[in-house]
């Protein structure tokens, strides 16, 4: 008998429903000295799940490996800590973060950033869970991405600009517009977690590293 799938919505219903809810940018911390990485120490001590992203300067020239990731992003329910991949003190921090075993790491494309973070960070990513096969469990026929899923799970659109997307992240300085939309993406995956962990499709953070 074949399998029925629930159908993905279309761009247009998703860009008609509410924007999602994500941080704002006083909630949102670039790693740039001691007390910034203090900071995020003391925000991210009680947390047993974090939303984990990177992003990666884009490369134009064919055959060109690719040399990220440039940022790291972390998200809390109140906060998200953004670390350049320029700032050896933050490095060391989400080193610890990243080899916890305690602390649960969700997100979408952790399977492509493992290399990368390993790389970076001479550490590899533990205790980690990949959100689009828990969303496709849903009934959909393929797996999701960020946009999709937050749509689905959540009932709300996130924007996603190709402008920013394909910006500069190893540049000295980001924008405004940078540090929101870098930070949402690792919020967002924490918010699709909570809405499948809402649903049971995951029991929470002791469900156990993938």
């Amino acid at each position: 008998m074949k399998r029925t799938f629930v159908a993905r919505p279309d761009k247009a219903a998703i860009r008609a429903l509410p924007a999602f809810a994500g941080l704002q940018r006083s909630q949102i911390r670039v790693l740039r000295g001691a007390e910034d990485v203090e900071f995020a120490a003391r925000e991210l001590s009680s947390a047993t799940c974090v939303g984990f992203d990177t992003e990666s300067k884009p490369v134009f020239v064919a055959n060109q490996p690719p040399s990220g990731p440039h940022l790291i992003q972390i998200a809390s329910e109140r906060v998200a800590i953004l670390c350049p991949a320029t700032f050896a003190p933050g490095l060391d921090f989400i080193r610890t973060v990243v080899e916890s075993g305690a602390v649960m790491k969700v997100g979408f494309g952790l399977k492509s950033d493992r290399a990368p973070i390993q790389r970076l960070l001479r550490a590899k990513l533990r205790s980690a869970e990949e959100l689009s096969g828990l969303v496709q469990s849903l009934g959909y026929e393929q797996r999701m991405g960020l946009q999709m899923s937050v749509a689905v799970v959540l009932g709300q659109y996130l924007q996603k600009s190709k402008r920013i997307t394909t910006s500069n992240w190893g540049a000295p300085a980001l924008s405004d517009a940078q540090i929101l939309y870098a930070a949402n993406d690792a919020y967002a995956s924490l918010r699709v977690f909570m809405g499948l962990t809402d649903r049971r499709i995951v029991s929470g953070p002791s469900s156990g590293p993938s």
